[in-house]
């Protein structure tokens, strides 16, 4: 029901002490994850850290590494979330989240024909994952590679999930790369209307149509 304060209230009450350690990894598992949803990031690591070195459950360590390394992407560790993800991906664990999130990292380190790797790998696996959609048609129009490609992965990331102001943000831009100023417009107007303090929304608004952001409803 994403009550995590109320579920948190009630793990913490549990006693462990007579269970076995597959039993303390699961609680900690779940405790990891109510922290991590409720921003309690250091806290969220000790306990997700406990569960790895248990090494009871293989799935329980892949998902939560994959919890660690979203954890080090918001608090901009970003070597350290590469690290997690790369570990798992030696091990022979593959999904659209694990290259998404390394096709991220690359981005913001600046490494562009990784991201872009990693986004295609992601697609290979799931054609119709709107993140990894929006993250390639977003790289390839900021760095002016295959303009109309961009173009068509961003509409078709905002066909799927219409309300993302994340991926409106990112067709507009698209627009505007491609001369598209009329439609640059009205997709980054309705961006703003969702997410008016977004601040890189702002910044596209004002490089495409000179003027400050309106407000948004």
């Amino acid at each position: 029901m994403k009550r995590y304060d109320m579920a948190l209230k009630e793990l913490v009450k549990v006693d462990g002490a007579g269970f076995s350690t597959e039993d303390n990894a699961e609680l900690a598992y779940y405790l990891g994850l109510c922290h991590t949803k409720l921003g309690h990031y250091e806290e969220a690591l000790i306990y997700l850290d406990q569960v790895i070195s248990t090494g009871q459950n293989v799935l329980r360590s892949y998902q939560c590494r994959m919890a660690l390394s979203y954890i080090y992407v918001i608090t901009k560790k970003n070597k350290m979330a590469e690290f997690e993800l790369m570990r798992l991906q030696k091990s022979g664990f593959e999904s659209v989240q694990l290259y998404t999130t390394l096709a991220y990292i690359a981005w913001m380190q600046k490494s562009v024909k990784e991201a872009l790797d990693y986004y295609e790998r992601a697609l290979e696996l799931d054609e119709n994952n709107t993140t990894a959609m929006n993250g390639l048609g977003y790289v390839l129009v900021e760095t002016n590679g295959d303009l109309l490609r961009g173009l068509r992965l961003c509409r078709r990331a905002v066909d799927r999930k219409p309300q993302n102001a994340a991926y409106m943000d990112s067709l507009g831009w698209a627009c505007f790369k491609n001369g598209d100023v009329l439609s640059a417009r009205t997709w980054l107007r309705r961006a703003l209307d969702l997410a008016a303090g977004e601040k890189e929304i702002q910044d596209h608004w004002r490089i495409v149509t000179g003027e400050e952001p309106p407000r948004g409803r």
